[in-house]
C-alpha cells in the first residue's frame, strides 16, 4: 500500500504523514496523552507502547507549549505504507469546491504595518528575530472537503511532510510542510532547518533570479544563521558528533525557494526520544524569533489571534523512541466550515515590509493551490 491507496481510507480525525521515505496512517485512539509538559509526554509514551509491536504515538505539538497543551494519540490501528512518491505524479487532481468568502487576518496593510513596527522594536529590545504571521479565513457553505485538499497536496508536494491530524474540540489540521524539525531512528538524529524564503515563478527566468537572489541575499543568510545556531546550539548537549555543512543549501516547494541545511548527529543517550528532541528544539527561530521569550511576546503583541497549532510540530513516535516530527507551517486549521490559513515570515533588522508581506502571500499558495484557488 502506498500514500495514493492510503489516501482512500483517510477521513476526518485520522492521522495521516506523507513523506519521500513512507507514509504514517492512524486512525482511531486507543490512549490520548494531553499535557503542556513535552519532557513528560517523551517519557509517557514509550511506557505507552512498550509491549505492542508496531504501536505507534501521532499527534501535534502547539506553537507556546507552556499555554497550549501537546495532543497525541495510539490509534486503535496504525500502519506504515510506502512513499509519498513516485505514486503521487499520477494522482489525478480533485475538484474542490470553493469558499464563499475569504477574509485576512489581519488584513495585508495591518500586517505590513506590524512588520516595521517589529523592525524598530528589534532594535530598541536588542533582539535578533521575530517571525509574524497572517491567517485567511475561508468560509464553506457546507463541510470544508478536507480529504480533497489533503489529496491535492499530496499530489503537489511529494518531496516534503504532508499531513492531517485531529485537533481536540473535534477539529483538524492539515498542511505540507518542507521543513524537518527532527528525526531519529536509533542513535542518528537529523535536523533540517529552513529560514530564507523567495517565491517560485513560473517563468524560469524569473525563477532563476529568484533562486539566485536569495542564494546571495545577505539578510536572507543572516535569518538561516540565526536558525541554524540555534539548533546546533541545542542538540549539541545530546549528542556526542554533531555535522553541520559550511554553508546553506538552496532547496525548493512548488511554491518557494528556501536556504536549509542538514544538521546530523550522533545520541550520546538511546534513552533520548524523538520526542524529547522535538521538546527540546521547539520552538526554533525559524517559528518564532531570538532570543525565543522575547521574541514570542513580541509575537502576542504584533498578532491579532492565537496561534494554537500553527507553527508547532507534527510526527509520529514508537516504543524505541525513533520518530519524526516536523515544523507545522503551510498548513490550516479545519474547523466545520471553516478553514483558517497561516503563513508568516522571519523579520530581521534588514527587513522590508511589502517583501515580507509578498512572503506570505506566496506561502499561502500551498494550500490555495490545493483548494484550486489563486490569489
Amino acid at each position: 500500500m502506498d500514500a495514493a491507496e492510503t489516501l482512500e481510507e483517510y477521513t476526518p480525525g485520522d492521522f495521516f504523514f506523507a513523506t519521500s521515505r513512507h507514509t504514517i496512517f492512524g486512525s482511531g485512539s486507543r490512549l490520548t496523552f494531553t499535557d503542556t509538559d513535552v519532557s513528560a509526554l517523551g517519557d509517557a509514551v514509550p511506557a505507552a507502547l512498550a509491549g505492542t509491536p508496531g504501536a505507534l504515538a501521532v499527534g501535534v505539538l502547539p506553537f507556546d507549549t507552556t499555554a497550549t497543551p501537546g495532543h497525541l494519540v495510539v490509534p486503535e490501528t496504525a500502519y506504515v505504507a510506502a512513499p509519498a512518491h513516485p505514486a503521487a505524479a499520477g494522482l489525478p487532481r480533485l475538484t474542490v469546491d470553493g469558499p464563499d468568502a475569504i477574509h485576512a487576518v489581519p488584513e495585508p496593510v495591518a500586517h505590513a504595518e506590524a512588520v516595521a513596527r517589529a523592525v524598530r522594536v528589534l532594535a530598541e529590545r536588542g533582539m535578533r528575530k521575530v517571525v509574524l504571521a497572517r491567517a485567511l479565513d475561508l468560509e464553506f457553505p457546507g463541510e470544508v472537503p478536507v480529504k480533497a485538499v489533503l489529496h491535492n497536496l499530496v499530489k503537489d508536494n511529494p518531496h516534503g511532510y504532508t499531513f492531517a491530524a485531529a485537533l481536540p474540540g473535534s477539529r483538524s489540521l492539515i498542511g505540507a510542510t518542507p521543513e524537518l524539525l527532527l528525526s531519529r531512528s536509533g542513535r542518528r538524529v537529523v535536523s533540517h532547518p529552513h529560514a530564507g524564503s523567495a517565491p517560485r515563478s513560473a517563468d524560469p527566468v524569473t525563477d532563476r533570479d529568484n533562486a539566485e537572489r536569495l542564494a546571495s541575499s545577505r539578510k536572507d543568510h543572516i535569518e538561516h544563521e540565526v536558525l541554524t545556531e540555534a539548533i546546533v546550539e541545542t542538540l549539541r548537549p545530546f549528542c556526542r558528533d554533531l555535522h553541520v555543512p559550511r554553508t546553506p543549501s538552496l532547496v525548493s516547494t512548488p511554491t518557494m525557494w528556501h536556504l536549509s541545511t542538514m544538521v546530523t548527529g550522533e545520541l550520546a543517550d538511546p534513552d533520548v526520544t524523538a520526542l524529547h528532541l522535538a521538546g527540546a528544539l521547539h520552538p526554533t527561530p525559524a517559528i518564532c524569533g531570538s532570543p525565543t521569550e522575547d521574541a514570542r511576546q513580541l509575537v502576542g503583541e504584533l498578532e491579532p489571534f492565537d496561534r494554537g497549532y500553527y507553527a508547532g510540530t507534527i510526527g509520529w513516535m514508537d516504543a524505541r523512541g525513533d520518530g519524526e516530527w516536523a515544523v507545522s507551517i503551510r498548513c490550516a486549521e479545519v474547523s466545520a466550515s471553516r478553514l483558517r490559513l497561516y503563513a508568516g515570515g522571519g523579520i530581521v533588522p534588514a527587513s522590508d515590509p511589502k517583501a515580507e508581506l509578498d512572503e506570505t502571500s506566496a506561502k499561502f499558495q500551498t494550500l490555495l493551490r490545493a483548494m484550486g484557488l489563486e490569489l
